[in-house]
């Protein structure tokens, strides 16, 4: 209730309920001050008009029944009509005053008149005189007018009024009435002339509350009547559309920034990284060239084959360092999306195949069997020099921790079609030990080792499956490492061409 009344349609509901209330009152002063004055104002005058009528037309010679003019006057007015002549006798009358007419002040007539108390005099002049009168006897009010005509005969006309202030209650019941239908008309009016006016704006604070939220889906629909709510909607549509260009190109701003913000993060952190994995890296080796070479410098071997084995060291440290460096710089590059793919359809067995014979002398060294399940060509779309790059590092991986079983190295390449993804599955089994469960997830981190005795020669950068992971992350295919009965598997998956 009290929401309602805070509303606009209740302020205007109870501004309609005061305004009819104080009309109403209004009348009831003027109803009970002016009415009854009035009413003698008009009784006096409708009396005079009678009078002018009767002194101007009684000896008019035009009018044949002048009696049938006094009934219609009479009946007109609700007047009661006598005109008596200079000897007292009826002279003209609108109907038979047998019975009571009263005792006319200064006037005697031969018939017998109840006495009338005098009351005040309301108008006289030099020929009339008119009064208000009460019988005592019946208990009712007349005005008198009583007056001489031209011709020298006396008008009487007597006029019965009622009781003023009983006209004036009934009156004031009539107004109280008319007020309760005016509230109860005006309530069911003004609900529905404010619902007109108030459903719009709700609608425009409702359009309002959602801009404060930064929602501007909503607008207000245009209703054609050229007012002043038609003119707000439209400006607050102008306004939504203007702060929702301005909210977009600020989002766009703010996106442009944070990626500009992002990007400078990312070549920060990857130059941290950087230098903290070539430190960290290149201690061993920049430590071997620095002891060897001071070997050199001082003369430590003088015999040439020592002086050449200090020289060799020296080399391949440096190629060592030289090749973990470029494969760092890369590795980076393919974590922060530095580097584009350029993808294309190439036989995948066929550089499998490549791979296999480009290490056959490592195999033989170390009596390796390699055997190549897969049934050519097999075609896929990818970046090719990528993929070797996959394809070579699990398949060194293979023969740097194969071992033995069953008196056998081997290592088996296998390609099968996975039908439900459009995808080849390429799987590197080696023999060997198995790799402890916990370390299933850490083998793809950067600079990890398994085997943490493994010498420099034959252990590798540890950087070879964090490339694979970053290469498999770009194409978001599946790829990862299973246990088997004599050995581990590596497999990955690229896209059929």
């Amino acid at each position: 209730m009290k929401k309602f009344f805070q509303s606009v349609r209740g302020k205007l509901f109870l501004t309609l309920c005061v305004v009819i209330i104080m009309i109403i009152a209004f009348l009831v002063i003027i109803n009970n001050s002016v009415l009854e004055s009035f009413y003698y104002y008009s009784k006096k005058n409708a009396s005079l008009e009678a009078f002018d009528f009767i002194n101007q037309n009684i000896e008019n010679p035009q009018i044949h029944d002048f009696g049938l003019e006094l009934e219609k006057l009479s009946l007109t007015n609700n007047f009661d009509i006598i005109i008596k002549n200079g000897e007292e006798k009826v002279y003209a009358t609108n109907q038979d005053f047998s019975g009571d007419f009263g005792e006319i002040p200064e006037v005697k007539y031969d018939v017998t008149y109840n006495v009338f108390r005098q009351d005040d005099i309301m108008f006289s002049n030099q020929n009339l005189s008119i009064r208000k009168l009460q019988d005592k006897k019946n208990g009712l009010n007349f005005i008198l007018l009583m007056g001489t005509l031209n011709n020298g005969n006396t008008l009487y006309i007597r006029m019965p009024i009622t009781l003023i202030k009983e006209s004036v209650e009934i009156s004031n019941k009539l107004l109280y009435l008319i007020a309760i239908i005016a509230v109860v008309l005006g309530g069911i009016a003004i609900t529905w002339i404010t619902e007109r006016f108030t459903k719009p704006i709700e609608e425009l604070n409702d359009i309002a509350n959602k801009m404060a939220n930064l929602d501007f889906t909503k607008k207000y629909k245009i209703q054609d009547n050229n007012d002043e709510i038609d003119e707000l909607g439209n400006s607050i549509n102008i306004v939504s559309l203007k702060l929702e260009d301005t909210i977009r190109q600020l989002r766009n701003y703010n996106m442009e920034l944070e990626r500009d913000i992002e990007e400078k993060s990312k070549i920060d952190e990857m130059r941290k990284q950087f230098i903290s994995d070539v430190s960290h890296e290149l201690k061993t080796p920049i430590a071997l060239i620095q002891g060897y070479s001071e070997g050199l410098i001082e003369n430590v071997n003088r015999d040439e084959e020592s002086r050449k084995f200090y020289a060799d060291v020296i080399l391949d440290e440096a190629n060592k360092m030289d090749q973990l460096v470029k494969k760092l710089l890369e590795l980076m590059k393919l974590e922060y999306g530095e580097r584009e793919f350029h993808d294309s359809q190439f036989d995948l067995l066929e550089l499998i195949q490549e791979i296999i014979r480009n290490s056959k002398v490592m195999l033989e060294e170390q009596n390796i069997q390699v055997k190549l399940k897969a049934k050519g060509p097999v075609l896929v779309f990818a970046d090719s020099f990528y993929i070797e790059q996959v394809v070579r590092n699990y398949f060194t991986n293979a023969i740097k921790n194969i071992k033995k079983m069953n008196g056998k190295k081997k290592i088996e390449i296998s390609l099968k079609e996975v039908k439900e993804k459009n995808t080849v599955k390429v799987s590197v089994f080696n023999t060997g030990e198995r790799i402890a469960e916990e370390n299933l997830s850490r083998i793809w981190t950067r600079f990890y080792k398994v085997d943490k005795s493994r010498n420099r020669n034959s252990g590798g950068t540890g950087i070879g499956l964090a490339l694979v992971k970053a290469i498999m992350n770009q194409y978001g295919t599946d790829f990862g490492v299973e246990n088997k009965k004599d050995g581990v598997e590596f497999y990955f998956e690229v896209k059929v061409a």
